[in-house]
């Protein structure tokens, strides 16, 4: 049996590194190499995945991001994915007290709209906490203002929380600071671009200049 298992496992490290050399070698112009071997894997489990907007990443088929549910916005009032019903959304998570990389992709987010003109108020930017310890509805609303007058602050409890992340798959945790009480936020960092049926239609990475974004926004309000 442990022969087996062995040999399998053999098999699947070969398979892998075949399969991410072919994307390597096969990759468009432009293109990632990890975008390129997420479409080998899909060609070979015989999925089709779509060709990348211009400035994000298209999910691969029979991947599904978001989803239903209820939080509390910067003014204290509960909401839930109804509530953005038929609107195009920009979704980004993190903190208040996150330094550096949750100011930039909201001043990212910000500066994408901005760059829009008329057609970025058919989108709504929406930033959740994943720190609901800290981050109160008042905490929420004067972060908010620092970055785009139409920004929606969401928080709760830390089931509420938990249950949008898993929604939209995204990972965070605390992080204790050595010899202090203090912590940190450790999170993934992908700014969601949602359709008005509340799913994610692509997803952008960090440092995706808001040109990029705005592009790809505007491409998806076309094809409404």
């Amino acid at each position: 049996m442990l022969r087996t298992v062995r040999l399998i496992s053999v098999v699947l490290v070969v398979l892998l590194g075949a399969v991410w050399g072919v994307a390597w070698f096969g990759r468009a112009p432009g293109e990632s190499i990890a975008d390129a071997f997420l479409r080998q894997v899909a060609a070979l489990t015989g999925g089709d995945m779509p060709a990348p907007s211009a400035g994000g990443v298209q999910l691969a088929q029979g991947v599904s991001l978001g989803g239903p549910f209820t939080l509390v916005d910067q003014t204290g009032r509960t909401v839930t994915e109804r509530d953005f019903a038929g609107r195009m959304l920009l979704v980004y998570f993190g903190f208040t007290y996150c330094p550096d990389v949750c100011p930039t992709e909201l001043g990212t987010i910000a500066s994408a709209l901005d760059a829009m003109g008329p057609a970025g108020e058919r989108v709504t930017p929406v930033f959740i906490s994943i720190d609901p310890e800290r981050d109160t509805p008042a905490a929420m609303a004067d972060y908010v203002s620092r970055f785009h007058p139409r920004l929606v602050g969401l928080t709760g409890s830390a089931e509420q929380v938990a249950q949008a992340a898993r929604a939209y798959r995204v990972y965070y945790a605390k992080a204790r600071q050595r010899d202090t009480t203090e912590y940190t936020m450790d999170h993934s960092s992908f700014i969601y671009l949602v359709g008005p049926d509340g799913r994610v239609r692509s997803l952008f990475r960090p440092e995706t200049t808001p040109e990029a974004i705005a592009a790809a926004v505007s491409a998806q309000l076309r094809a409404l």
